[in-house]
Parts: structure tokens; sequence; C-alpha cells
């Protein structure tokens, strides 16, 4: 398989800025088309407990909220409401993920989107090694530290899945 010619993303220029080490990770996938997280996982001989997809979830309050999960799992909007204190949540439409975020669906990244949203990680992401997160485009991830990458978007943790 040839090597994808190595392009930094703006979540790469963001860590680099913030002097955050990370491994910039690519993988094949039809032009411009989203691939499913466990496929990118396989494709990157990563655990997709390690690889985490990043959800955007509207609350009651009209709030907007950023949920970071592994790819193999669904998120239980009741387990995240609670994590952020809202009374109901519920995912946003993928038109609005472009304009609210700066990303498309298959490239949604917890870090650089164009507002801080109150993020919030599955609790998984404090026992394990390093976490792979979408680098803000389709067919590039970023490999870095949980803590790292927590502490740069200010998130917490908490169990979110089903």
């Amino acid at each position: 398989m040839a090597k994808q010619k190595e392009e930094k993303t703006n979540v790469m220029r963001v860590l680099e800025q913030k002097g955050i080490p990370y491994t910039p990770h690519t993988y094949p996938h039809p032009e411009g088309e989203a691939v499913d997280g466990v496929t990118v996982a396989r494709s990157l001989g990563q655990d997709p407990e390690c690889v985490f997809k990043t959800l955007v979830a509207r609350g009651a309050s009209g709030g907007l909220y950023v949920f970071d999960i592994p790819v193999g799992d669904s998120l239980d909007l009741k387990k995240a409401a609670k994590a952020v204190g809202e009374k109901s949540i519920a995912m946003i439409h993928q038109k609005e993920l472009l304009p609210l975020t700066g990303y498309v669906h298959g490239g949604c990244s917890p870090v650089g989107m164009k507002k801080q949203y109150p993020t919030v990680f599955h609790e998984t992401a404090e026992i394990i090694d390093t976490i792979l997160v979408s680098a803000g485009k389709i067919g590039y991830q970023v490999e870095l530290s949980p803590a790292d990458l927590m502490a740069l978007v200010g998130a917490g943790t908490a169990d979110l899945t089903v």
C-alpha cells in the first residue's frame, strides 16, 4: 500500500503549537467518504478500545456537548445527559456538524473545533496508554497521550456507553 503524502491538518498544527507530542496515522478510504471507526482501527492495526470517535449532541437547554467514546461502542444518551447535567440530550443532525464544528462527518476531532464545547471522554480514556482521535480530516488520525488530549480540550470523563 502506498503511503499517503504526509499532510498537516489543523489538529496537527494545534498540537504542535501547544507542544503536545503526537504520532500521525493515515488510513485508506474512498475519496470523501467516512469509514466506520472499527474499520479505521483495524486498518491501523490498533485496538478499537483505544480509537475514539467524536460525537456532538445538543442538550435540552440548547447547549452543545462533545462526547468521545471508543469506536466500537454506542453513546448512551441518558448517561451522557447526566455527565453534563442536562435533562436530556440528542445527537445533532449531520448537516449541522460542519457549520458548528468546522469538521465533516468521519473527520470530526475534539481538537480545533470552531468553538470549544464542553467535552467528556469515556472513562476508559484514563486507563489506556495512548488514544487515537480524528486529525480533523477523513483518512487522518493522531495518536497521543489521553491526559494531554483531555487537558488540551478541558475534558472530564464519565461512563458514557450502552
